[in-house]
């Protein structure tokens, strides 16, 4: 049981030997008494431009392992347990594999799961592989057709194949350590690791998706592009087999895992009777600054320094009355990128490749909705999203996304940036967001970027540019399970991830597919 040894203060000329020395002497401890060190986690200390510096923790192994954990706990210091699963297998024997639905990092990791434990699943993605799905994107992003079922939202590896990667997470989960590690099997960057936030950029996650498909069907799974999960069949209250197009595959267990756009999908579960409920999520629009205003903003005269990061943000605002406005999956030197899953809509995302070396960075700006904005009915939130969504293109008249600087934003008189250059593939047009986005939502992020302005100089600058609409930050219903993750309408239907309503982002969306998986095996042996 490594010992964690947290807080270890250095300057950002440190290399790990200099960390690994301080942390020793933090604990007390000699070099004769370890036989290993390595840096665990590193986080940046930037509230104070004049003494901006890394905040480490140093994981120490001891030559007595027998005094591990008995010292960790003496001195306070946490310690790492075994990053393994605890895997059940049930003893019974039922028809069928289990299908997964989706194939997005909860889909992926339910079904690598699964395939390294002999169960070799089925997969159903309604998107094209990520060879084939970057090519389409592509072509939608230069003017060409939308495919409904192939773009930023639907595909190999999910939305998060086009985004940032962030790996960040609110979760304190032991699984999300075997996440990271897993990822880096797979190809991911070594540093994710040890960053207190890790990403791995969507150039290099496009990698690690194929690799974790190759190891899945090397074990025996089964994956499906562009078949697109259509209906079941239920017999004494369990699904028997699942409809995709003109294919009927017997299940054992059906995860789904469709994640948070599947719009038609979240329709047959609801005409079906299974248990859902609408849950608040947010909407906004993109905000692009140049990057290094950011980081002048959080660095100040340490901006441009090469030990540095590239400068990130997350900021929040809630008033008495609880409305809230905040900033949301941030992208340093990143995009704004055209994420339309259903024809004449416009919808908003933001990526970034590993380096982030982009000019701009993004961010959305989002305010949270709930039943008072769009209604009682479960569909009603994501009725709301689609109806803003309709209306951006209605404004634009394509799928060209509404745009305006801060300043028109905040004065009621639209105008486009001369200091930000657009990143939108398609391209922008000058709109009155107020014919986009509810009211309300305008005014409170009026009133966020107005408190924001005081917290970073960069929000204070007129001609940043808002994109819109933001729509799709978490999914607008949740399919209701048990505390065994099982539906609560259907015994062996196992609701999983972001879209179902259970996680929010890559990595607790993995690590949700992770317990779905240890959920399931342990209902049933694996097929011979």
């Amino acid at each position: 049981m490594p010992i964690v040894i947290g807080g270890v203060k250095a300057p950002l000329s440190y290399g790990k030997d200099e960390v690994v020395n301080k942390a020793l002497k933090k604990a007390s401890l000699r070099y004769d008494e370890i036989s290993d060190a390595d840096i665990y986690k590193t986080s940046l200390d930037a509230r104070n431009h004049n003494n901006i510096f890394f905040v480490h923790s140093v994981v120490v192994s001891l030559r007595d392992k027998s005094r591990e954990q008995a010292f960790a706990q003496m001195f306070g210091h946490n310690y790492i347990t075994d990053g393994g699963l605890d895997v059940v297998k049930g003893t019974v024997k039922k028809n069928g594999r289990p299908v997964v639905v989706g194939f997005g990092p909860a889909g992926m990791f339910c079904a690598l799961t699964l395939a390294q434990n002999g169960y070799k699943p089925i997969v159903l993605e309604r998107g094209a592989s990520v060879e084939k799905r970057v090519e389409k994107v592509n072509r939608f992003w230069q003017g060409g057709e939308l495919d409904s079922n192939t773009n930023v939202q639907f595909g190999e590896g999910g939305a998060g194949t086009f985004s940032d990667g962030k790996l960040t997470t609110r979760i304190k989960d032991p699984l999300c350590r075997y996440v990271m590690q897993r990822l880096v099997e797979f190809g991911a960057p070594g540093e994710i690791l040890t960053k207190a936030k890790p990403h791995i950029g969507t150039d290099k996650l496009r990698d690690v998706v194929r690799a974790i498909r190759e190891e899945i069907i090397s074990l025996g799974g089964q994956v499906f592009f562009e078949t697109c999960f259509d209906g079941y069949d239920v017999k004494n209250g369990e699904i028997t087999s699942v409809r995709a197009g003109k294919t009927e595959f017997e299940a054992s267990a059906v995860i789904l895992a469709t994640g948070h756009s599947a719009r038609d999908t979240f329709e047959m579960l609801f005409s079906k009777g299974v248990a859902m409920e609408s849950k608040p999520f947010a909407i906004g629009a993109r905000i692009e600054h140049l990057q290094k205003d950011v980081d002048e903003s959080l660095y100040g005269k340490c901006a441009g320094n090469p030990l540095l990061p590239k400068g990130e943000y997350q900021l929040s605002y809630t008033r008495k009355d609880g409305q809230s406005a905040y900033t949301f999956c941030m992208c340093p030197g990143g995009f704004v990128v055209p994420s339309a899953s259903e024809p004449d809509t416009v919808v908003t995302n933001g990526m970034s490749e590993f380096a982030r070396d982009g000019l701009n960075a993004n961010a959305a700006l989002v305010v949270s909705v709930n039943k008072n904005d769009y209604g009682n009915g479960v569909l009603d939130g994501m009725e709301f999203a689609r109806r803003i969504e309709k209306n951006a293109f209605s404004v634009t008249g394509g799928y060209c996304a509404p745009a305006t600087t801060v300043g028109g934003f905040l004065t009621g008189k639209p105008a486009l940036s001369d200091k930000i250059s657009p990143t939108y593939a398609i391209g922008v047009k000058q709109a009155d967001f107020e014919k986009v986005l509810p009211k309300r939502v305008c005014d409170m992020m009026r009133e966020g970027l107005t408190v924001f302005s005081h917290r970073m100089k960069c929000f204070g600058d007129k001609n940043a540019l808002l994109t819109a609409p933001e729509t799709r930050t978490s999914s607008p219903v949740r399919v209701l399970r048990n505390e065994q993750l099982r539906s609560v309408s259907i015994s062996n239907l196992y609701p999983c991830g972001e879209g179902a309503g259970y996680a929010g982002g890559i990595t607790s969306s993995a690590v949700d597919g992770v317990k779905v998986a240890l959920a399931v095996m342990k209902e049933m042996l694996p097929e011979i």
